[in-house]
């Protein structure tokens, strides 16, 4: 269909969603324009999971539409309905299962304009379904958080380490941050500062020039100026031998 990019042999589906938001950015192309808004409705109506993300980024943000809360939980909500059970390594996967954060956003927050009303057991569930079924790793890390929070899943640091840990060796840098001050401090686990230095160091690096290097960087430097030096010194030579390998995120 016109205006739709192809998927290339190996692309993943967020590739594709990304080229399509890149097109959309374009100097060439009119965020206004009728044709593609119609092109991607025409994708997302025949069940195509790229062009539903597409419309229901757009609809969150305002981008090239009107922003519509309402319409972009419709578009997040029918991906996860009709592709709860894609196998975690399809090709739509990553969509699917950042579909089922997105949903549970949603209901952690609520959107009562929208029609959208709080349902904290609800979105833990969505959550929960990204985090153990797909591997998502930022649904991963949304998990170890909760279980640090009395009031989401109960403060189970155990848990916490456990799905933090799953997160941070696909590299996401706030489960590295959250899990090497989990073990630093050894609130509720045993402490292991040399490993918890070394994922807050990777963490560092690994946020640099992101909007989450402010609070991991902050988290990182309180760590080393009360940690012991030959912590400090072990800690940077395993996240310099390691830290490449949890680098893709």
């Amino acid at each position: 269909m016109a205006g739709q990019p192809a998927l290339a042999q190996g692309q993943s589906a967020v590739d594709a969603a990304q080229e399509l938001a890149h097109m959309l950015d374009g100097a060439s192309v009119d965020l206004s324009s009728d044709n593609l808004l119609y092109a991607l409705q025409d994708a997302a109506e025949a069940g195509q999971p790229i062009a539903m993300w597409q419309l229901g980024l757009m609809y969150e943000s305002g981008v090239g539409v009107e922003k519509d809360p309402s319409r972009a939980f419709h578009y997040f909500s029918q991906i996860a309905n009709n592709h709860a059970d894609a196998p975690p390594r399809s090709l739509d996967a990553d969509i699917v299962a950042q579909s089922f954060v997105k949903m549970g956003d949603y209901y952690l927050h609520g959107v009562p304009d929208a029609g959208i009303y709080a349902d904290t057991d609800r979105a833990h569930a969505l959550m929960m379904h990204a985090a153990s079924y797909f591997g998502d790793a930022d649904a991963q890390y949304r998990v170890g958080v909760m279980f640090l929070d009395p009031e989401a899943l109960g403060t189970n640091p155990l848990q916490s380490a456990r799905w933090l840990s799953l997160a941070a060796r696909k590299g996401h840098p706030g489960a590295q941050a959250r899990l090497g001050a989990l073990l630093f401090n050894g609130e509720g686990i045993e402490a292991q500062p040399v490993e918890g230095l070394m994922w807050l160091n990777i963490a560092a690096r690994r946020a640099a020039g992101t909007g989450d290097e402010g609070w991991i960087r902050e988290m990182a430097e309180y760590a080393m100026s009360a940690a012991q030096q030959p912590h400090i010194e072990a800690a940077l030579r395993a996240a310099d031998t390691l830290g490449p390998q949890f680098a893709e995120y």
